[in-house]
């Protein structure tokens, strides 16, 4: 806490967007980082008298294991959550929820699944293991998300309308590209950019679900590094529909994504072509 406190010394706002993020790993560990973590930064910026907080949160959060199609905030936390990221996530949403000091105003951001130039996390996944993908049920699910301009762009928006309307404090907002997609279009799309083939082999749903369940048991049982190929959170999230009605962040943040899903791509391809990260063959 005496390390937040001293970081956020003369801070007016700050964008909390670090977590653990992932599918599998030991509960403390997201734990520790997403909900005490942030309970840290909450304390720092009252102790520090910081005025905003923009949190990052994550639409996994509602998700119950079954698609969510046109989702808005009213969409309930789940009896049980699919993942150790979207419970701890989950719980550190209600922390920011109930800052009640008048002198701190927050906004809760939903992003889903961020990616673009830089990405550390969703291309690099889907190129590491471009040889052995394969489509999770018959490929119709679409998924909604956001490149990483826009996102950005969507916290400076919340941070503005914090300054004009202190009475959004509090608030949660879905952020997307406002662009669904079929979710295999778009890791298809990825691999035709970085010169790898498509994914041309599935698996049912079922089948898939079943080997995160097997595979999660190995590795726990015998307390194997890395995570599972498949999980079931994996299994889940690869075939269910997950796209989300933005209207609330249009009205009130005034958010709207300048940078196109197609736009988007011409952009990643372009820094994977300057960073030599195009397969060439070998």
């Amino acid at each position: 806490l005496n390390l937040c406190s001293e970081a956020l010394a003369d801070v007016d706002v700050v964008f909390h967007t670090a977590a653990k993020a992932g599918a599998w790993g030991k509960y403390e560990d997201y734990y520790d980082t997403n909900t005490l973590g942030t309970q840290n930064i909450i304390d720092a910026c009252l102790q520090t008298g910081v005025k905003h907080l923009v949190y990052t949160s994550s639409p996994s959060v509602v998700f119950n294991g079954s698609s969510i199609e046109n989702g808005d905030e009213f969409l309930p936390y789940p009896d049980k959550f699919e993942s150790m990221y979207s419970e701890t996530k989950a719980m550190t949403e209600q922390k920011v929820e109930a800052v009640t000091d008048p002198n701190l105003k927050t906004i809760i951001l939903r992003p889903h699944d961020i990616w673009g130039p830089g990405d550390p996390h969703f291309v690099p996944r889907i190129l590491e293991r471009h040889k052995k993908l394969k489509q999770v049920g018959d490929g119709s699910n679409l998924v909604d998300a956001v490149y990483i301009d826009n996102a950005a762009r969507a916290h400076l928006l919340a941070y503005e309308a914090l300054l004009k309307k202190p009475e959004l404090s509090g608030k949660v907002y879905f952020i997307t590209n406002d662009e669904p997609l079929p979710a295999w279009d778009i890791i298809n799309k990825i691999l035709e950019l970085a010169g790898y083939p498509a994914v041309t082999k599935s698996i049912s749903f079922g089948v898939a679900y079943a080997a995160g369940a097997l595979m999660e048991k190995i590795w726990a049982a015998f307390k194997l590094r890395g995570e599972p190929r498949i999980t079931r959170f994996l299994a889940l999230a690869l075939s269910q529909a997950h796209w989300f009605n933005i209207s609330a962040a249009k009205r009130d943040l005034n958010y709207t994504p300048e940078i196109s899903m197609q736009e988007g791509f011409k952009r990643l391809g372009e820094w994977m072509q300057a960073n030599d990260m195009i397969n060439k063959g070998k």
